[in-house]
């Protein structure tokens, strides 16, 4: 039995959810979100809850029913209240900077990379960071992800100096330089 399945999504006041067969559209104060689900999984809206329903108990379908609610979960979060990642700059002249709407990175390439946000995406640089975090915010919790994953990519922390682009919770292990001569 599906845990994550069987619990209802609580829609907040402010959310409006819109079932059409196995489409669904979530709209808030932040904005629109549309997802196609599987036909095999049932959809309600009742009491201002989310209900989704299997049609059996074969695993395919137990995996199938959390994954939903945990999609429209996402869905209703995103548009009520967003979502955010915050990456940190470690690196001597590595920073980050608005251009616009596009952010733009130094990481000691022999180019600034510039970034442009996907729709629904915004980036922020904090003034008092001085280029050393970049905040990216966002509606949809897999593309904030995603977006986020891409910066990481232009200069992922190496293992030595703790040097790079790194999530603010993720925990770099260190390893140890060259021994010196005894």
């Amino acid at each position: 039995m599906s845990r994550i399945g069987n619990k209802p999504v609580a829609v907040p006041n402010k959310v409006q959810v819109t079932v059409n067969k196995n489409e669904v559209t979530v709209k808030g104060p932040k904005g629109e979100l549309k997802e196609t689900f599987n036909p095999d999984m049932t959809i309600k809206v009742e009491d201002g809850q989310i209900i989704i329903e299997r049609p059996n108990d074969l695993k395919h379908f137990k995996a199938l029913h959390g994954l939903t609610r945990a999609l429209l979960a996402n869905m209703v979060t995103g548009v009520s209240e967003g979502f955010r990642k915050t990456l940190l700059i470690t690196g001597v002249g590595y920073q980050a900077q608005m251009q616009g709407n596009n952010l733009q990175l130094r990481l000691g390439h022999s180019h600034e990379v510039i970034v442009e946000p996907p729709e629904n995406v915004s980036f922020d640089v904090p003034k008092d960071s001085r280029g050393q975090m970049i905040h990216v915010d966002g509606i949809d919790k897999q593309v904030v992800g995603q977006t986020a994953a891409n910066i990481r990519g232009w200069r992922p922390p190496e293992p030595y100096k703790g040097k790079g682009v790194r999530y603010s919770d993720e925990n770099i292990i260190r390893k140890a330089g060259k021994a010196g001569k005894k």
